[in-house]
């Protein structure tokens, strides 16, 4: 049996991208489909087919494109296919084909239903008045679309419980794909360069990593450090690098950035972290199971995916205020865990199984 797969827009790297990795791999000769997609030949030439938007200034502004998506996505290029399988977390859901496979079975792996129309308290791109003007209709046509496919799954017994609440439907569970057996790697993969870079950082320092988007609540990881009375070690990129940057100054060489270190890199940042901090509240959270697989233990958000990979007291300590004093508690607690208990809780969420689950779940 032959299919498509369709995701939401792909970018260099993040969670989703590493889903629809695995899937590409599991399914080597489904065609992909997505808005667009920012690392050209990633799959091999010719594999993925983009939309108009991929060639104009809107694939960098996707607000901007939802509008024009939203017609796109229910009238996506025809494919001689049995099955099409879609990874979501906003619209990629209401995909539909062209011509005669129009109406095969869809499934759909979800990593969350949109945050922003969803959630808007939890994902300030929701929060402005044209946002929640849209709301409203936009929640309405994303339940009708999200009754068609044969099947649901989330990432997270988190999401499914979002997914029964926003769209109604239940949901298997699968956990996203976690190369467990890439940690805690060795200094040997690094270059001469990054091992210069990673060898002048402080010891026992906190470390926080993430896109610098506003969600991800980068900044809780500085005030994390700073309340320890520990160095922090952030690495990343995104539009919030001022904002950190400015609260990084506040406290004077205290605070290291790495803006985007390669995944050797990360590795070794992991290695060499007394304490990971995830502040999101995350539909599942990958980085906090690569932290535990190197060993190192994860102050994490009580509320979300964390919750369920880090176990309190254990491998990590949870917490329910951003508070100065709740921060220094938790990053006290979690540099008693052990780092072997870490390592076992991680390899729990080994990802080798991923493909097989999909396959199971989509009874292929």
């Amino acid at each position: 049996m032959s299919g498509v797969i369709v995701h939401e827009w792909l970018e260099s790297v993040g969670g989703g991208e590493r889903v629809a990795d695995a899937l590409a791999d599991e399914f080597p000769d489904a065609p992909i489909v997505c808005p667009w997609d920012d690392v050209a030949g990633r799959y091999g030439p010719g594999r993925v087919t983009q939309s108009w938007l991929a060639g104009t200034p809107l694939r960098r502004h996707k607000a901007a494109a939802m509008p024009l998506l939203l017609p796109w996505w229910r009238s996506l290029p025809a494919f001689d296919a049995d099955w099409m399988l879609v990874a979501t977390h906003l619209f990629a859901h209401h995909a539909r084909l062209r011509g005669a496979a129009r109406d095969v079975p869809k499934y759909v792996y979800t990593y969350s239903p949109g945050r922003s129309i969803w959630e808007p308290d939890i994902d300030e791109r929701g929060q402005g008045l044209m946002a929640r003007t849209a709301a409203g209709p936009l929640r309405v046509l994303d339940r009708k679309r999200a009754a068609e496919p044969l099947k649901v799954a989330a990432v997270s017994h988190f999401i499914a419980e979002r997914i029964e609440r926003c769209w109604d439907r239940e949901s298997a569970v699968i956990n996203p794909p976690v190369d467990v057996a890439a940690f805690p790697g060795s200094d040997d993969e690094l270059t001469d360069q990054e091992l210069r870079q990673v060898e002048s950082l402080p010891e026992g320092f906190v470390f926080g990593a993430s896109r610098f988007v506003p969600y991800k609540r980068v900044d809780v990881a500085i005030t994390a450090g700073v309340a320890a009375d520990l160095p922090v070690v952030i690495a990343g990129d995104g539009p919030e690098r001022a904002r950190l940057a400015a609260l990084a100054d506040e406290h004077p060489g205290r605070v290291t950035f790495l803006h985007r270190p390669s995944d050797a890199v990360m590795r070794a940042l992991y290695r060499r972290a007394s304490v990971y901090v995830f502040a999101a509240i995350e539909d599942f959270g990958i980085m906090p199971v690569e932290a535990m697989a190197a060993g190192t233990p994860v102050v994490g958000n009580a509320i979300g995916g964390a919750s369920e990979t880090v176990v309190d007291g254990e491998t990590g300590a949870l917490f329910r205020s951003t508070d100065a004093a709740e921060l220094r508690r938790a990053v006290e607690l979690a540099l008693t865990m052990d780092p072997a208990a870490c390592r076992a809780r991680a390899a729990q969420f080994d990802g080798a199984r991923f493909g097989e689950n999909i396959r199971d779940w989509m009874a292929l």
